[in-house]
């Protein structure tokens, strides 16, 4: 088997041209690889991925990290899109951590076919927790959750800090005690 593409009946020249051309093409460089996966595409080329790989919201003051890690989480929100899962892979996308109580598990049972999202941001990877960033994640979970799921949604606030202490023991008072068993 041969690497021409020529038909068999083809020419001298048409090998001598084919011959010439595949060595200027192979000069050419060919990041195929590189501009379908997520991670090592080019900033520049990141909306026409995210395009191609079903992303329907897309917001250009959005970080950088929070774009990648859309595109990259596309395909598995768009195949279980209808779920609580594809709602959990969502807001992982945008850096924030959520916490999903549907109706059958309050007490007393709520509203059938209805869910609390409390939604937390760390404000991690340059992302703040603005009212338009806010209101992205949620049109986003709109978007994704089950069509006749309707949600409440509430903002917590995540917060952290380090207690120090110190503590000193001394013995205030000592005894030796002698025992005999008779």
């Amino acid at each position: 088997m041969t690497d021409s593409l020529l038909p068999p009946n083809a020419s001298a020249l048409d090998r001598a041209a084919e011959q010439v051309m595949a060595t200027h093409l192979s000069a050419i460089p060919q990041p195929h690889r590189a501009l379908w996966n997520p991670d090592t595409c080019p900033l520049s080329h990141l909306p026409w991925l995210a395009w191609s790989m079903g992303v329907e919201a897309w917001r250009s003051e959005w970080p950088e990290a929070i774009k990648r890690a859309i595109v990259r989480n596309a395909i598995q929100v768009q195949r279980q899109r209808g779920t609580i899962k594809s709602v959990r892979d969502t807001v992982a996308s945008f850096g924030g951590a959520i916490s999903i109580r549907e109706w059958w598990q309050t007490t007393p049972r709520g509203t059938p076919h209805t869910f609390e999202l409390v939604f937390t941001m760390t404000g991690q990877d340059g992302a703040q927790s603005s009212a338009a960033f806010v209101q992205d994640v949620m049109a986003e979970v709109a978007r994704v959750k089950p069509l006749r799921s309707h949600f409440t949604f509430i903002q917590g606030l995540n917060a952290s800090a380090s207690i120090k202490l110190a503590a000193v023991g001394r013995p205030m008072a000592y005894a030796r005690l002698d025992m005999a068993v008779q």
